[in-house]
């Protein structure tokens, strides 16, 4: 491919095939790189890249991962290493939009772990765009499990081959369908939504105006490609800037006894988990978007969201994830006492049972996690919240700093930076958390999520 540094407004549809684990401890390794370059205003394949990969160890391509790729030993013997091609790799992807089939789970990742592998920086997209989510959200799973193998037989497109740039090409075909239908949908929603053709996500037309939801509410067209181009220039200009600190005023009796156990009250609405009644716990179904609905837990029918004091942290600063503008979703795990334990498996067992009578096959994941051997030591993840602010994005949730002495002073961050993070979330370290549970059921994937208001680390 022909590296354009200066103009880099193509779409980079890229997929990766690897070898599969099998044992613990042992990583994911690419076996072959094929990425396609296309036109957003035409959606038209410009150029074309693919190669195999011979990876370090061949003894890691084994017999389950040639069963899934179809890419063994003798493949890939006389090809590049991934050291050879990671300059052309990084030419194709740095700079531009990035596209794929659940790349934000795994593709990214592995892109990532390659080039951090042989210590060379990682190319950055501007922007990605992960199909999965992409079609979950506005095709519905009219398709079934929306994998691409999937969304391919139900168009007809024939068999995935799982070969690197055959699904690439594949997810492009998949994606203009699925965009056909729906503006056929959004075109003539009285017919189809007669005939029941409707998806419940599909966007259609109010029969007393002619305009669709999203131009009622002034929502952007959802094909249009010019606010993504304003957003990614938003974050190209993001200034550099530093996190500063600003007091707390301290309060006469913040070291005390009494005013430790007060400070789980002092944002109103949070609950210690042994101030929580268990029979008081409900679920209910609230609106969320275009005639989809979230589960809501109640206590008392107030909204339910806990506090506590004094959580260890088990692990620090998590950046496994990535949102849709390639910036880490941050987590910490934290060690979870019996009482919370015993609170976030009762919301579980009423979420869930609410989630099935609702309709949904997405597979449940309890909130508090168990792994064997270590029953006696359960912990939560609580999730960091991100906001766009103006043009740069920001930590949402609050995060002070608590000195031996009492004293609270809150940090403010003028930039998302996870290793400055890492810095204050220590393994082992403690802190108060004020967190809400927000029941989630994405990709086939459903449970509840722990996602923290405010932080209070304490200095050792």
């Amino acid at each position: 491919m022909v590296s354009r540094s200066e103009d880099r407004f193509e779409i980079a549809f890229f997929d990766v095939e690897t070898t599969v684990p099998t044992r613990p401890g042992q990583g994911f390794t690419i076996l072959e790189f094929g990425s396609i370059l296309v036109c957003p205003r035409k959606l038209v394949e410009l150029e074309s890249y693919s190669t195999l990969v011979r990876p370090a160890d061949l003894s890691s391509i084994s017999s389950l991962s040639v069963r899934c790729n179809g890419i063994t030993r003798d493949a890939v013997v006389s090809s590049p290493t991934f050291q050879e091609i990671a300059d052309t790799v990084y030419d194709i992807l740095h700079g531009r939009i990035w596209a794929g089939h659940n790349i934000l789970r795994f593709d990214c990742a592995r892109i990532r772990e390659a080039f951090a592998h042989i210590g060379r920086p990682a190319p950055e997209p501007k922007g990605t765009i992960d199909s999965l989510a992409l079609l979950t959200q506005r095709f519905g799973r009219r398709a079934g499990n929306m994998k691409m193998a999937t969304l391919a037989t139900y168009f007809g497109l024939g068999q995935q081959t799982h070969r690197s740039l055959d699904d690439v090409r594949m997810n492009l075909e998949v994606l203009k369908y699925c965009a056909t239908v729906l503006f056929l949908e959004s075109s003539l929603p009285d017919i189809f939504t007669e005939n029941s053709w409707v998806s419940p996500n599909a966007t259609t037309r109010s029969r007393s105006n002619g305009k669709s939801s999203a131009e009622k509410r002034g929502q952007p067209d959802p094909f249009d490609m010019g606010p993504l181009s304003i957003e990614v220039q938003k974050e190209l200009n993001q200034p550099d800037t530093t996190m500063v600190e600003v007091p707390v005023p301290e309060t006469p009796n913040s070291s005390s006894p009494a005013a430790a156990s007060e400070s789980c009250n002092s944002i109103v609405g949070f609950l210690q988990p042994d101030e929580v009644l268990i029979p008081s716990i409900c679920a209910s179904l609230a609106p969320l978007y275009r005639g989809s609905q979230r589960i809501k837990l109640l206590h008392k029918d107030v909204t339910l969201q806990l506090c506590c004091r004094h959580m260890k942290l088990r692990f620090g600063i998590n950046t496994k994830f990535f949102d849709h503008a390639g910036r880490p979703r941050l987590n910490i795990v934290a060690d979870a006492s019996p009482n919370l334990c015993e609170v976030l498996d009762a919301c579980d067992g009423i979420a869930q049972k609410l989630s099935v009578d609702s309709g949904s096959n997405s597979e449940w994941r309890p909130v508090v996690i168990r792994k064997e051997g270590f029953y006696n030591y359960p912990t939560v993840r609580l999730h960091i919240q991100t906001a766009v602010c103006g043009d740069i994005a920001i930590y949402a949730t609050e995060i002070y700093q608590k000195e031996p002495s009492g004293t609270e002073q809150r940090l403010v961050f003028s930039k998302i930076d996870a290793s400055e993070l890492s810095t204050l979330f220590k393994q082992g370290s403690f802190m108060d958390a004020f967190f809400s549970l927000d029941p989630y059921d994405y990709q086939q994937s459903a449970g509840i999520r722990l996602v923290a208001k405010k932080l209070i680390i304490h200095s050792n």
